[in-house]
Parts: structure tokens; sequence; C-alpha cells
């Protein structure tokens, strides 16, 4: 289970209390002080945010859930993307003052590309001034992120009815709209639950509610709500709905027992996506969260097709969905097994044998993705930075395995008996870079040591790219604070001297126009004294505007003569393929064109034929390859230029709207729209059949609460140039008194005008 969420949605004060509740920690830990659980790296306790993600097992009642939070910040995206790829459900925090953000969207859409298609949602920070459930479960219509969130819960801002007359913010309970149930908490965040009663008039005359509480009319329609919703996606409860009385009051004898099952299929068949809420800083909301985690999120019994897969003896196949470095343990890659169990047997000797399935002490697997045999020394169960030494992983486990070599990100591990002939899961795919930056050795002496350092940095996030590009050492990320983490990282864990150049966004160059038709498709060469000719058949043509690009290839596309897609390189089986050489090759050139020396995208390249000598080695066609696509890259010419854009979120008050909007089109920006309402183009999804509680329900949002300064507030929807935006920060900060704030969130590459173009490569000097 993961948490996602925009950043500072409270993922990790949600993990705490989590951990509070489960009775793992005595006392919960605060990102504001830097004592969380799973935010321990030095630079998480500084910024106060979360860099990477972190593993928890859990023990609730009785389930056990391999907790991951994850961070928030889009520039730590592939984090988000390796923890999206290895669970069967998420719950996605939504900021109740906020509602949905942009992140949000970005961390739902990544949900929905690894297919977690079992999700909760809870609205966070109800405690606070301006919170509010509704305009919360309106912003998951308006933004399109599901046509059906049913509220399962709903909050009690206070048992004082007066406090709602005084709009004063704040949190005391939940009503539990399934179990029929009052969560009511003291001021240490302990709950004492009381059953709600099961009749229309009994709930008007509760000792559980004042008479004059505005929330007892609001009950039972909310679970009337519930369930009609619930019986359209379910049949048997639509059949036992028909059944009961026609009061309304008959809808409050239906028993738990009797709505869960149904629940549950519809959460598992993402028919519906139930919605918690609470307050995780005052623990308000978790052990209910957690109940329903249990209860309806899937298991990996739910989630895998094959049942034969799950028995212990099954053949071993389990995916590295993340691989960290240890000071002291080493290099630790952690794991998801989806097949099979892993056993480590204590021997006195070292054990090399290997059972079906089953993994020894200092046995092997295998790398299906990089044809490699590994060895296994040890393995753990990880409490984010503290580690447990266990005997065994078993199916379903979320676990690390110690003394791996050459594993990576995203490679799926079988057991040795299988061999090559183990088949590979589904890959984990990194973003883009956007931004680069060189990276400058104190001296001669520092330079390997800085290499081996961002080697061993980028084998930890694969979103960190290195290169060397004449003479330069160049480190790619996903944006600024990216890059600031990277040069942190290197100078605390790993030591070395250095200075980071100036920052530059990722460019791109498409495929020139020019007469490719005389470029000869032979490369000759000389190996041990013998000329040799190879011979490649490329044809290259840009991709039109409805084609899609490969990410693993960067936005180009790479196929065979059958049309079928080629992998990159690294990623074939067996490494001695020629194609695998080949892809190298392709990689080469594709990374620096002749031209312009910027990375090449848009291209569609199709093998048709190839041939060498028999003698030589396949890696001869590296070489090759590289050269005979260069020289077409280079007789097409300099194609169109792209550069990555960002779409802002820009939130000022009315008096600073003229100067945002005038700093923008300064900058290359382009207004989309001055109004919040407007921010998508797709209209939302409507609010029939969705239990949507009054706006006093959270009273500081209320009607005595009109009149704040949140109406004063225009909020500037953009498109603008990442390059000129690096310093936007600051700008916004003077043009807006310090009041402004802004979000951004990658919108792809965009090819440039001409005029633009000629500035760019005057920048690179290039002109």
């Amino acid at each position: 289970m993961a948490l996602v969420a925009h950043i500072d949605s409270g993922k990790t004060t949600l993990t705490e209390s989590i951990l509070l509740q489960s009775h793992y920690l005595s006392s919960a830990g605060s990102v504001d002080t830097g004592s969380t659980t799973t935010d321990f790296l030095p630079a998480e306790r500084e910024r106060g945010i979360t860099i990477q993600s972190a593993s928890i097992p859990v023990r609730w009642k009785d389930w056990t859930f391999n907790l991951i939070d994850t961070p928030g910040h889009a520039d730590f995206g592939m984090e988000v993307e390796s923890a999206s790829r290895v669970v069967d459900g998420a719950v996605v925090l939504i900021d109740a003052v906020e509602g949905v953000e942009a992140q949000t969207k970005g961390v739902w859409r990544q949900l929905d590309r690894y297919d977690v298609n079992s999700r909760i949602l809870f609205f966070n920070k109800l405690d606070r001034p301006g919170a509010s459930f509704r305009s919360s479960m309106l912003s998951v219509l308006a933004n399109r992120m599901h046509p059906r969130p049913m509220a399962i819960t709903l909050p009690v801002a206070s048992f004082n009815p007066e406090d709602y007359a005084r709009a004063e913010p704040g949190i005391q309970g939940l009503v539990d709209l399934v179990k029929w149930e009052v969560w009511r908490y003291d001021s240490e965040g302990k709950a004492s639950v009381h059953a709600l009663p099961r009749t229309k008039e009994g709930l008007e005359h509760s000792d559980l509610f004042p008479a004059s509480h505005p929330v007892i009319p609001h009950l039972l329609p909310a679970r009337v709500t519930m369930l009609d919703n619930l019986a359209q996606v379910s049949e048997g409860l639509f059949d036992m709905l028909l059944s009961l009385p026609d009061d309304p009051s008959s809808y409050l004898s239906v028993e738990a027992p009797d709505i869960l099952p149904h629940l549950r299929a519809a959460t598992l068949r993402n028919d519906v996506v139930p919605v918690l809420c609470g307050s995780a800083f005052k623990h308000i909301g978790t052990e209910l969260l957690m109940n329903y985690v249990g209860e309806l999120l899937p298991s990996p019994v739910d989630v895998e097709p094959n049942p034969k897969a799950l028995a212990p003896n099954a053949p071993l196949s389990m995916l590295a969905w993340k691989v960290g470095w240890d000071k002291r343990k080493g290099w630790m890659t952690f794991v998801r097994v989806y097949s099979g169990q892993i056993l480590l047997m204590h021997t006195e000797f070292p054990v090399f044998t290997l059972r079906q399935g089953t993994l020894k002490s200092q046995s092997g697997v295998f790398n299906a993705s990089r044809n490699q045999k590994e060895k296994v020394s040890k393995l753990l169960l990880l409490y984010a930075a503290e580690a447990q030494e266990v005997d065994a992983l078993p199916v379903g486990s979320v676990g690390a395995v110690l003394g791996l070599r050459y594993t990576r990100t995203g490679d799926t591990l079988v057991a040795t008996a299988g061999g090559s002939k183990g088949s590979s899961l589904r890959d984990i795919i990194p973003p883009p870079p956007l931004m680069s930056v060189s990276v400058i050795p104190h001296s001669h002496a520092d330079l390997e040591l800085v290499e081996e350092a961002l080697n061993a940095l980028a084998r930890t996030d694969p979103s960190v790219r290195v290169e060397t590009h004449e003479g330069q050492l160049l480190v790619h990320g996903l944006g600024a604070l990216h890059l600031e983490i990277v040069e942190s990282r290197l100078r605390e864990e790993w030591k070395v001297n250095f200075e980071f150049g100036r920052r530059r966004v990722s460019f791109r160059e498409c495929f020139g126009s020019g007469d490719i038709s005389g470029v000869s498709n032979i490369w000759q060469t000389e190996i041990s004294g013998h000329p040799v000719q190879i011979k490649l058949d490329f044809t290259v043509t840009p991709l039109t505007d409805e084609e899609q690009g490969d990410p693993l290839w960067d936005g180009n596309l790479v196929v065979g003569a059958d049309g079928k897609p080629i992998p990159p390189g690294e990623l074939h089986a067996n490494a001695n393929d020629p194609l695998a050489y080949i892809a190298k090759g392709i990689s080469s050139t594709l990374s620096s064109s002749p031209n312009t020396t910027l990375a090449l995208s848009r291209m569609r390249i199709q093998l048709s034929n190839f041939d060498y000598p028999k003698e030589a080695h396949p890696s001869v066609l590296a070489g090759a390859s590289a050269a005979i696509l260069r020289n077409i890259v280079r007789a097409a010419g300099q194609g169109d230029l792209m550069e990555p854009y960002i779409r802002l979120k820009i939130s000022v008050d009315e008096a600073s709207v003229g100067r945002v909007v005038e700093d923008l089109g300064e900058h290359g920006g382009e207004i989309l729209d001055l109004d919040a309402a407007a921010e998508e183009d797709n209209e939302p999804f409507i609010e029939e059949g969705t239990y949507v509680p009054p706006q006093w329900l959270s009273p500081s949002t209320g009607k005595a609460a009109k009149g704040t300064s949140s109406r004063m507030k225009r909020t500037i929807l953009a498109l603008a140039p990442l390059s000129q935006m690096l310093d936007y920060s600051t700008r916004l900060r003077a043009m807006s008194g310090g009041h402004g704030l802004f979000q951004m969130v990658n919108d792809g590459f965009r090819r440039v005008s001409s005029q633009r173009a000629m500035d760019i490569l005057r920048e690179l000097g290039r002109m």
C-alpha cells in the first residue's frame, strides 16, 4: 500500500500516526522537528520534505501491510513511479484546505499507468481553518479524478452546536456510515466508539448529539445516498435494498457485514473510490482508515491472476523496484516477491543449492532483465532506516536483498534453475530529464571519485542521468530541487570534492528535412589489422504529431524490420545479442546530435537489415550503428529545436494580477485562463448520485466565514518555457509582495520559433 499525494498534504504525518496507532512507536515524530521515522535522510530532515520512498511493514489487527511513504514533489516523481509499480492499492491524500492540486493529479495518473485500480481517498487536515469536506469532494469531481467518490465517513467538527454558528475550525469526531457508528476523540486523539440508533426517531433523541446539532438531519440522507450509489454497481445489494420497506429509515437496518463485501468488490473493480477523512496531525481518522484499508484494498491473492504463483513452492519471481546504498550494508535491492518465496537457511557453511521457488543463504538468483547471475547474502525487512534480518520473504512481501551487484531498478529476478527462461515482469520507466548541470571536480585526483559517486547515485535514482560531453561531466535531473538534492547527497553521503556549474534545461533537436538518400549504409574499420565491412539498413523519418514516442528511447521510436519495438541495449535479455549492440550505438547517437550536441527526439528509426562478418564479435555493431546513424542525422541537417514547458497555477491578490501576467508574457509564457474553475478543458464529473455535504459541515468555510481574504485571490493558469522560470519563486515574491503562491508541473517538450532556436544555440555556444 502506498501513501501518495501532492507535496505537504500530510503523508509522512499520517505514516507517523499509523505507526503510533499500530504500537510500532510509543510517540509520534514531527516533520517540523525532523524526528519522523520515514524521513531519515539529512536533507529530508533539514528541508522538512520527503525525498525518497520508505517502506515499513505494519501489523494491524489480522492484517500486515507493506506501507510505502512516497515524496509529493514532482522533482522526485521517480520514487512514486517505482512505488506505484509494486503496490496493490493506494491511499491518496488530499489537503482539505487546498483540494485537488497539480501533483495530486500527477500521482493519480501514475497509479493509472501501473494499473493500481484500488484506491482510497483521505481528506486530511480537517482541523485547519478553511478546510472543507464539501469543497474537497467537489474538487475530486471537477478534476475528473473519479466519477463515483463515495463518502463512507463524515466529519463532526464539534459536538457543541454553538461552534458551528461561530465558524470554529476543528474536528472532534467522525461518523462511520457503513458500520453506523460515531467516533468521538479527546484532546490526545484517543477515540471512543458509539453505535448510532437504527431509527430516525432514535437519531433525533440520541444522547450522542445534542438535539439541536446541525449534523443530525444529514446522517440518514448520507447513508441512503451511499447505499443507493453502491447498489448501482452491485446487483446483490440492489436486490437487498429492493426488499426493504419503502420508509427511508429502513436503510438504517442494513448491517455492515451485508455492505462490506459489495463495497470491497466495487473498490477492487474501481467502480467506486471510498472517501474517508480526518486529521493525521491529531491522529483523528487513522484507525478508521487502517480498518478500511484492511477491509477494502486488495491482498496479493486478489490481484494475482495465476493462483499457482501464490504457492510457496512456485518458481521464484520478484521485481527490483528500488536500489539503495548504505555505508555499512552496501548495496540494498528493494524487491517485491510476486511468485514463490525467498527462504534463508542458516548453515555452518555457505549453501549453493536452490530449491524451486526457495532461495537459501549465499545462493544465487538470475537477473532475467540483464542475463546475469547474482549472489544473495542477506534478506531484510526494512523499517525505514532500521533493518531487521529475516529468514524468509514470502509471496507478496516487500523487503530488501543484500549482495546484488548488477541489479538495477525495474529488473526481474528469478530462480537460477529457471535461468533465461524466466519471463520478465513489467519494467519501471523513469521520467525524462528536464534540467542539467555541469560537475567540476576540484582536482584531477577528484575526477575518478566524483564519477564513481555519480554512477552510484544514478543507480539509486534512475531519474539521474550522467554523461560526459566534450570533456565536461554533465548530470541531468527532473528539476532545480532534484539537482540540489543530488549535490547535497554527493557531498554528505559520498564525501567528494566538486562544484556545480550553471544550471540549464535539457533542450532537444528534431530530425532535419535534408536529403539523406546519398548516405552510405556501410561502415568500414579494421580489426587486428584486417579490414572489416559492416552493413546496416536504417530508415529514418520524423514522428508525426499523432505518433507517440517510446519513453525508453526519450521520445523516439526504434523498431525492427517487423515493426516491433527494439528495447535499449541494457534491457536486452542477452547482452551479446547483436541487436543489443546495435541499440547501444543508436543510443549513443541519439544522446548527442552531430549538429548541435543536443539529444535527439521525435525520430522513427527502423532497422531493416544488418550484416557483419561472422568472425567479428557483435560488439563491432555498436560503433557501426552509431557512425551510420550519425551520418544520416548530419546529412538531414539541423531540425527544429524543442524545449521543456511547464504548466503553472499561480495564486495572487487582485492588485498583482497585471504585473504577473505582464511578466509571463515577457518570458515566453502563454495565459490559459484567469479563472480557477476553468483549470481543466474537460467537463467535471456530475454530482448526481454522489453525496456532497453542505458547506457548513466544515464550519470555518460556512456562512459565518464569508468575507475571508481568499475571495480576493485570483488564480492564473499558464504555460511557460522552463528555462525562463528557473528563478520564478524570487520574481513572484517581488511582484506580489511575498503573498503569491505557485505550483508547476511538467507539460512536455514543445518546438520553438527560429528566433528562440538561435538564442538557444547562442546560449550553448554553437553560434
